[in-house]
């Protein structure tokens, strides 16, 4: 079960099974862990907040802090992994992963315990940027859909079952058990991925430390004018924000035209697929933000639920989308991503305005089977998306590609959070909830239009 790092082993299209197979439960492992560590904390801030005798905006750090470093280090830690390998960086992100959770576990203050976030979500960048660029080396051409659908299938439940798992381990024990359970599942998965994951070409170029600082100055910005506008900070705090992290952003785009294989991909934005294929990512995952944020107040304040209701109510949702992806992904690697997607976001369009025209009355079952719909047209969408935007990057590059996914991912969700802020900061629930639910249908729509288009261009 060695490492084969030689040039015919990487040029294979795939991996022989079972090898396989043990290298994607690497992958997957850590891949749950990720995703269930951001909603666990949310479940466990009140909890933690009492404890440090810290209030509720300062136990958000924790929270926030984590998400903003794995977006400032996907497309960074991609370029590394072009440069020195996949495995390398994937390795090492686990090790930082499982380390940075046994720091939150022994955390005794809410410094300590943001310092061992920001590391974990190091950890986590790592992991994230180029999980599928490996899955890439892992599976042959003809199985690339199914294996992504899969993928999607795991963060669904993850998603899942995150806010589930953190309620029954706070019933029982101390929120630190939330963070330690991490510690030997990121053993098995690092040691698992050590002997089994694949080598990967290596790019020639060297790392540009100044476009991944500018890239830094960019997002933390950019992220910080929209959290400002949703917070209703002061004009000239906000415009300020937006200026330099525009004049970041055009610096480092300007670093980036003439290099064959740049930091931020803009080489891969040049290829119409790609590009396209991006955007509706972008719109597809703004539009789900929008839904997840605004629902709440719709189903607490107009329709009456309690909280629990409302917790088991969002449930169909990813639960449609672990049912979808992996059927979705499958039907790409024979048929259009293109026409997959596009049916898949008119699902969710259908879905989104179902939610926002709910009667005064509805019961349970009618908004399950709306939550449903929507789910199943974002995993007919995801797995396929995700597929065009790997496929469509030289192989090379698949760190690149793999990085850009996540941006595209985080960036439409914060876009998303912020508008919910700005519209229920001028229209009160829950009629500023239907708002922002018919917002999410025209950006769910825009992306649906872009995604057709891609038909006939390699999609």
């Amino acid at each position: 079960m060695g490492v084969d790092l030689t040039e015919q082993a990487i040029e294979r299209d795939g991996m022989a099974i079972p090898r396989r197979y043990w290298a994607y439960g690497a992958i997957i492992i850590t891949l749950i862990l990720a995703v269930m560590d951001a909603s666990v904390a949310n479940v466990a801030l009140p909890t933690i907040a009492r404890d440090f005798h810290a209030t509720p905006s300062q136990s958000i750090t924790i929270v926030s802090v984590y998400q903003l470093v794995i977006v400032i280090l996907l497309l960074p830690l991609a370029a590394l992994g072009d440069i020195y390998g996949y495995r390398r960086v994937y390795s090492t992100g686990v090790a930082v992963f499982t380390l940075a959770s046994l720091c939150c576990a022994c955390a005794w203050s809410l410094d300590l315990l943001t310092a061992a976030r920001i590391l974990q979500g190091i950890g986590a960048a790592g992991i994230m940027s180029v999980n599928t660029a490996l899955i890439r080396y892992i599976f042959p051409s003809a199985k690339l859909g199914q294996a992504l659908g899969l993928n999607t299938l795991a963060v669904g439940v993850a998603s899942s079952l995150g806010p589930s798992f953190a309620g029954v381990v706070l019933a029982i024990a101390s929120w630190h058990w939330l963070f330690a359970v991490n510690v030997p599942l990121g053993i098995v998965a690092y040691l698992l991925g050590v002997k089994t994951l694949p080598d990967s070409r290596r790019a020639p170029q060297r790392f540009d430390i100044i476009s991944a600082l500018l890239s830094a100055v960019m997002f933390t910005l950019l992220l910080g004018c929209i959290d400002s506008l949703s917070r209703g900070a002061s004009w000239p705090r906000t415009v300020a924000e937006l200026a330099i992290g525009l004049a970041a952003a055009l610096w480092a785009i300007r670093r980036q035209l003439d290099r064959p294989a740049p930091l931020l991909p803009i080489d891969l934005l040049k290829i119409p697929v790609f590009a396209l294929s991006m955007g509706t990512s972008v719109c597809s995952f703004c539009a789900q933000m929008l839904a997840f944020v605004s629902l709440p107040f719709m189903l607490q304040t107009g329709l009456k639920f309690s909280p629990t209701t409302v917790g088991f109510l969002m449930v169909p949702w990813p639960l449609a989308v672990a049912v979808c992806a992996p059927i979705a992904g499958r039907l790409s690697d024979r048929f259009s991503s293109a026409i997959l997607g596009f049916v898949g976001l008119l699902l969710l369009v259908a879905g989104l305005l179902f939610l926002a025209f709910l009667p005064a009355h509805a019961s349970l079952a009618n908004i399950v089977w709306r939550m449903a719909l929507c789910g199943a047209g974002f995993g007919t969408f995801q797995a396929p998306n995700n597929r065009t935007i790997v496929t469509s990057a030289p192989r090379i590059r698949s760190g690149a590609a793999s990085g850009m996914l996540g941006t595209a991912r985080l960036l439409g969700q914060a876009l998303g959070a912020a508008l919910v802020a700005l519209i229920l900061a001028h229209i009160a629930a829950p009629e500023g909830a239907r708002v922002s639910l018919l917002a999410g249908a025209a950006f769910a729509f825009v992306a649906a239009v872009v995604s057709i288009a891609r038909h006939g261009k390699g999609a």
